[in-house]
């Protein structure tokens, strides 16, 4: 079955991008295919090269379903791959386009075997992004590390395929300057999540949290950076009675607005009339940027925020904690064994809570607390408290900012590996 421009041109080279969740496909992925084409397009007439890209979306529990979606709407990619079709495509290649003799997997989010396997299948070279580690230098043509702690941990014998490019989350950018009426007020960024678990109780619990801010400071505005998987309608589902998780919180919604001729699309008032400023465009690091404090589920939002350096609280309630069968890592791999749920609950609440050390990428990255996790039995007026405490408070703010700055790793990592993607493919030619 081929499907639409899939049928490539005769010496055409395969560039496939392996990747899994919303934060990599936006701010690894995107960034690293316009910088390729880019290169591409401002060479020579001699020097430019015939290659196709192609996006194959692999099996990940953290993963919302709509990258598929999101992926095709960019046109940036000849051919599309829904993770759900993955392990059809590893079987019978062909039955989802034509394959070139000469082509390149690159690992950019999930789980660094899938690229190996595809690769070998395909008969194509493998290069890997290694943010934390290279799991498998064995069968990686090219492994493009984040730091040189992932090439200590590589075995001696194979270090000399690793090339230090540094981090792909340090390249967003916000070049482009806005004219956002601050009315001389705060803004607090509300990150609720992007999946289905994450938003069950995410919407709940940010709208009483907002509720409670502004009750007892109205000098505080707040937006949402709608994510691209998500929409306004299941906004609303969330905070409804067909949400289970709502009947613990009194906040609702009592309209959402469209807004025109505004950087904002929508606006959000609850019943206790609060205001919430949603914004489609993503990424909006611009107007991120002019925002005073976030406050964010873990995930990889926490990265995107680090590096555009913006304070934040990150939260985990986990007094919910059973229903976080999508939330990262063991939540969403246990989460999804409903008949022992509750058992794992246990488990996770009374051990791998108190022996994970941290939660937040940065406070990760630089292995100790420099953002606050707020990890517990939590409520909205607990966090609505800190940030209103934050925001009196600039000196916090400028602390945490400054923290933020020291580990944010130096620009050029998307420039660097879309070089070593541009001159592999040279080398086909």
């Amino acid at each position: 079955m081929y499907l639409g421009l899939t049928a490539m041109k005769e010496k055409s080279i395969a560039v496939v991008i392996i990747t899994n969740g919303p934060g990599e496909l936006s701010t690894w992925v995107r960034p690293v295919v316009d910088y390729l084409n880019k290169i591409n397009d401002t060479s020579k007439n001699i020097d430019k090269l015939n290659y196709s890209i192609r996006l194959v979306l692999v099996p990940c529990p953290n993963a919302t379903g709509k990258e598929y979606e999101v992926a095709k709407s960019w046109h940036k990619f000849e051919l599309v791959t829904e993770a759900k079709t993955f392990w059809k495509l590893l079987i019978r290649p062909a039955q989802y386009a034509k394959w070139p003799k000469k082509g390149i997997v690159i690992f950019l989010g999930g789980d660094q075997f899938w690229s190996v396997l595809l690769a070998k299948r395909l008969g194509y070279i493998n290069i890997t992004y290694a943010e934390w580690i290279s799991r498998w230098p064995r069968w990686n043509n090219v492994i493009a590390a984040m730091n040189k702690n992932v090439k200590k941990s590589i075995p001696s014998k194979y270090r000399y395929k690793c090339k230090i490019i540094g981090d792909l989350m340090a390249d967003i950018t916000n070049k482009k300057e806005i004219a956002l009426n601050l009315e001389e007020k705060k803004w607090i960024a509300l990150l609720p999540g992007s999946k289905k678990a994450k938003l069950m109780v995410g919407i709940p619990f940010f709208l009483e949290m907002a509720d409670h801010i502004n009750k007892n400071n109205k000098n505080i505005n707040f937006i949402i950076p709608i994510a691209p998987t998500t929409s306004t309608s299941e906004y609303l589902f969330f905070q409804s009675n067909k949400n289970p998780i709502s009947k613990y919180y009194s906040s609702k919604i009592k309209q959402i607005k469209q807004i025109k001729n505004s950087v904002f699309d929508y606006v959000i008032e609850t019943s206790n009339n609060t205001k919430i400023y949603l914004i489609n465009k993503h990424p909006c690091y611009e107007v991120l940027k002019k925002c005073d404090l976030a406050i964010t589920t873990v995930g990889a939002n926490t990265a995107e925020l680090a590096s555009l350096t913006l304070p934040m609280i990150v939260v985990l309630p986990t007094q919910h904690l059973n229903v976080m069968n999508a939330w990262d890592g063991i939540f969403g791999i246990l989460g999804k064994i409903s008949f022992i749920n509750k058992f794992f609950t246990f488990i996770i609440k009374n051990w791998y809570l108190k022996q994970k050390k941290f939660f937040s990428w940065p406070n990760i990255k630089a292995n100790k607390l420099i953002i606050p996790e707020r990890i517990g039995n939590i409520s909205p007026k607990q966090i609505a408290n800190e940030a209103i405490f934050l925001i009196k408070n600039k000196n916090y703010l400028s602390e945490q900012k400054d923290n933020l700055s020291k580990q944010r790793g130096k620009t050029g990592a998307v420039k660097k590996l879309a070089y070593i993607i541009f001159n592999s493919i040279k080398k086909f030619s």
